[in-house]
């Protein structure tokens, strides 16, 4: 038993002079807590989504207060109406010179919707009705880049992010850095090692589950192959970063899931961002996973080609490269 009481107090000792961790398991509950609250907040809860296109002048000031009802702005009404086609919208109001409002014919919400909008529209005030038809995409084709895209983060983050850690506690790194190899050259490889390994998986999840539950597809596999790759480089980059210099595989759990849990929040991974403050989308931008996410989604669900995703293709490049650059040269070979 003394044995068991000496490594006990050591550990012990090891944990109490850990502060990272004492700090982490604190704040991080907290945070957690904050951030559902904040998100999930029930107080203005909406029954129904409405896209509003060219509203300047106000002519939908009355409809727009109608209370359970999110009204989501829109710039432009092809955008609005091929979401009202895909079910992702219940109605769209457009005003201008031509007011009126549009349906899909096969949404029991829009049917709903068309009734409130009679009873306050009446007389001369009435709005034209138009329809549009269309699949409906289920809550399973929206969510499917979601779930693919949190695999890649967190294949990605702590998949290399261990790793590297491990090798400097292991004495790994301080034998590699008495070879000719680079910081940059060494986190190239282990980009392009795991980017290999979450390609295979990732396309064959795609398929196995596309067999069964016959996603909505409407762009090109290819494109949706690209933007797997540069998410799960941009991943990558982002865990060999944060482990560029830790030796504390406790730390480094705690700034992964840093990481990983506001992405999983603010990414638009199990819901859409497009009713939530401007402030929060912004917010979103910062993160590799939102651009991976939207890229994929507009290609699956909106037949979107490369021009469309042009600036998500380019944001994902220029943060890969801005991980490596700053973890190489943040890089630590040993632990001193």
């Amino acid at each position: 038993m003394r044995h068991f009481f000496a490594i006990l107090r050591a550990r012990n000792l090891e944990l109490i002079r850990d502060h990272a961790t004492w700090i982490w398991n604190i704040v991080f509950p907290m945070l957690l807590v904050l951030a559902i609250a904040t998100l999930f907040n029930d107080e203005d809860s909406a029954i129904f989504q409405v896209g509003v296109v060219d509203d300047s002048p106000g002519q939908l000031a009355d409809l727009k207060q109608i209370e359970h009802i999110q009204f989501v702005e829109y710039r432009d009404l092809d955008i609005a109406l091929q979401k009202l086609r895909h079910h992702q919208l219940d109605m769209v109001l457009q005003g201008g010179t031509a007011p009126g409002y549009w349906l899909n014919d096969t949404s029991p919400k829009g049917y709903l919707l068309e009734k409130v909008v009679a009873g306050v529209r009446q007389g001369a005030n009435a709005l034209t009705r138009n329809a549009v038809s269309g699949r409906e995409i289920r809550y399973l084709d929206w969510v499917l880049p979601g779930v693919i895209g949190i695999n890649l983060m967190h294949s990605g983050l702590f998949g290399v992010g261990y790793v590297i850690v491990r090798y400097r506690k292991n004495g790994v790194l301080k034998r590699l850095q008495a070879t000719p190899l680079g910081a940059f050259e060494f986190l190239s490889a282990q980009v392009v090692s795991r980017l290999g390994m979450l390609l295979i998986v990732t396309v064959a999840q795609f398929a196995a589950m596309n067999l069964i539950f016959d996603f909505f597809t409407e762009g090109s596999c290819w494109l949706l192959l690209l933007i797997a790759a540069l998410g799960a480089m941009a991943m990558i980059s982002l865990g060999l970063l944060m482990a560029s210099r830790t030796s504390s595989e406790e730390l480094a759990g705690g700034l992964l899931n840093l990481l990983t849990w506001p992405m999983v929040f603010l990414s638009g991974v199990w819901f859409s961002l497009e009713g939530a403050p401007a402030v929060v989308q912004k917010l979103a931008l910062i993160f590799p996973l939102t651009h991976t996410i939207t890229a994929a989604r507009n290609v699956m669900l909106d037949g979107a080609g490369l021009a469309q995703i042009a600036p998500e293709i380019a944001a994902l490049c220029t943060m890969t490269l801005a991980f490596l650059l700053i973890a190489s040269f943040r890089f630590k070979w040993g632990e001193d």
